[in-house]
């Protein structure tokens, strides 16, 4: 069995909003398509690395790499 991606997902609504005039049922087979698939898609990302800045700017605040600050 294959995981849900967004192309297939879109077919499906496209599928769905063609037959019940431009109509997509809120929690019909479609919406679950769609988030299968951001689902899907969300758990592919490797996670973000936690280290420090690789463009040479500071991270925002609480990211390691910026002084603390002064009392």
């Amino acid at each position: 069995m294959k995981n849900m991606n967004q192309s297939a997902a879109a077919r499906i609504q496209a599928a769905e909003a063609k037959a019940n005039n431009g109509f997509v049922e809120k929690g019909g087979f479609a919406a679950r398509a769609q988030r299968a698939a951001a689902n899907n898609q969300q758990n592919s990302r490797p996670a973000p690395s936690n280290g420090p800045s690789k463009t040479g700017n500071p991270s925002g605040t609480g990211r390691g790499n910026n002084p603390p600050k002064s009392k």
